[in-house]
């Protein structure tokens, strides 16, 4: 068959996937995503907002310095002071852009707080909806966007190459069975992350770090595997996945208690119910395995009714028959956010030339070992326009030195059991809390789906989940969102990001 051929292939249907392929044009853009545009992702789910200093008493050194520290020693300096000084041209792009900002009572951006910000410098709009707020405004205009070619329903299975080595182009297949290739000599994957690997989590179960399986195939660099974020607030309900309870509750003064009604986080961080993300979680997913239930007290938050400053955490309370403004939200660690993932530098440039990576998919620095709220859709809005400058420089035609067959079998979806028993592995043993006998009974099962399984995508999730572990594995350590309870210090020697390939790792596993 012959190939349809582009000047660029984006991977992703959220945000940062979407951005890139408006800031291409008027090169000639494929767009291929998992379902519809902003469906069920985790864009679209983002309650806090957008981190960047446009208040008064703020400045974008300030911001840089937050990000840092939040961090634990592992953020590269030089690539959050530039995402810092981008961020308020950014914001203003997003806004003529149509997104509509929360203003206070004028023109001026109604700025919040959150944990580990030594300023208010939280842009959000509809209250807690930012994120729907951005993916409605953004995809509007892909949609009207002449220069991109939507192909929705479809799944990247693999980069492909020519003769000389160089990316030709993506194998894409339909849903329904049939693979087609498109011809490009830029690819840019921003497929989101990987929370669907754990039996916890606030993101959609179908984020199961597929465009990482996709770049390790292709032999690109991965950075910073094991640090997993967990959100200490996902809302402890019966629910798959769980409603995010945005961290804007406790800058607004809401605090983490038990049954009792006694503060979980007094004694346990000079910062409190506002400090960094990896403390905050650990106390919960502690207090948890011991047998004790912890709630979030929103009660006495005063201003404008709760309904309305968070009307998706509203929602999502009333309708598991929690009533916020006169009972405590009960809450549970879940995963929410990978730190680590394809590396990629200023530009968004990975390992393999023409191929680029951005939003969670990607690994910047910017985030350290533990991330700082907000920076993620930040950098998810900074990063598209760096890349499509340098994709534009990249003028180079490829053709793909296989083509493909029209009609593929339909791919074997994994069965109930494997997935349940796949997100058990990795919430027990790579979760919040580590051992070097947990990771390693982990990484056995895990290995056997990446081996056994007929599904292919079970088989790059077990695949991802294992690269996860043997990072953790090798940071002998405890350091932000990674903690291992058998090295339960921080150590001078492993203060540095973890770099690795997955044939690098396949060799060391071959020789352990």
């Amino acid at each position: 068959m012959s190939t349809t051929e582009f000047d660029a292939i984006v991977v992703g249907g959220g945000i940062a996937g979407m951005l890139t392929a408006l800031e291409l044009g008027p090169r000639r853009v494929a767009l291929v995503s998992y379902g519809s545009l902003g469906e069920w992702t985790s864009s679209a789910w983002a309650q806090g907002g957008i981190a960047a200093a446009v208040g008064d008493d703020d400045t974008p050194a300030l911001h840089a310095a937050d990000t840092v520290a939040a961090g634990a020693g592992l953020v590269e300096k030089r690539v959050a002071a530039r995402l810092a000084a981008d961020a308020p041209h950014a914001i203003e792009r997003m806004a003529a852009r149509g997104v509509r900002f929360d203003r206070d009572g004028g023109l001026r951006y109604a700025l919040g707080r959150e944990g580990a910000h030594s300023r208010r410098r939280i842009l959000r709009a509809g209250g807690d909806a930012t994120g729907a707020e951005l993916v409605r405004a953004i995809a509007l205009a892909v949609r009207s966007a002449a220069h991109v070619s939507l192909i929705e329903g479809a799944q990247a299975r693999n980069v492909l190459f020519d003769a000389t080595g160089a990316v030709a182009g993506l194998e894409v297949r339909l849903f329904g069975g049939s693979a087609v290739a498109f011809s490009a000599p830029s690819v840019v994957l921003a497929t989101g992350g990987l929370g669907g690997l754990y039996r916890f989590t606030t993101n959609p179960t179908s984020s199961r770090g597929s465009g990482i399986a996709l770049a390790a195939r292709a032999g690109a660099r991965l950075a910073d595997m094991e640090f997993v974020q967990f959100h200490p607030t996902a809302l402890d309900v019966p629910a798959d996945p769980l409603p995010l309870v945005t961290e804007a509750l406790r800058g607004e003064g809401a605090v983490l208690v038990d049954a009792r009604g006694n503060r979980v986080m007094d004694g346990i961080d000079p910062k409190a119910d506002l400090a960094s993300r990896d403390v905050v979680a650990r106390r919960v997913f502690a207090l948890r395995r011991a047998g004790e239930r912890v709630y979030l007290d929103a009660r006495h938050i005063g201003g404008r009714p709760f309904a309305q400053r968070f009307p998706t955490v509203f929602g999502a309370c009333m309708r598991f028959g929690i009533d916020p403004r006169n009972m405590p939200i009960p809450v549970v660690a879940a995963a929410h956010y990978h730190m680590g993932g394809i590396a990629v530098d200023l530009d968004g440039r990975t390992s393999v030339p023409g191929l680029y990576a951005c939003g969670e998919t990607a690994a910047t620095g910017v985030h350290g070992a533990n991330r700082l709220a907000s920076n993620s859709l930040l950098e998810s809005v900074v990063y598209p326009e760096r890349i499509a400058r340098g994709i534009s420089a990249h003028t180079t035609k490829s053709k793909p030195r296989a083509e493909l067959r029209d009609e593929a079998p339909a791919p074997r979806a994994g069965t109930l059991a494997e997935w349940s028993g796949l997100r058990d592995v990795m919430y027990s043993g790579v979760g919040v809390e580590r051992d070097e006998r947990g990771l390693l009974d982990a990484l056995d099962r895990l290995e056997r789906f990446a081996e056994e399984s007929p599904s292919e995508d079970v088989r790059d999730a077990a695949t991802v989940g294992s690269l996860i572990a043997r990072a953790a594995l090798r940071r002998r350590e405890t350091r932000g969102s990674h903690t291992r309870t058998d090295y339960p210090a921080e150590l001078a020697s492993e203060r540095h990001r973890s770099f690795s390939t997955l044939a690098e790792l396949s060799r060391a596993a071959q020789t352990a």
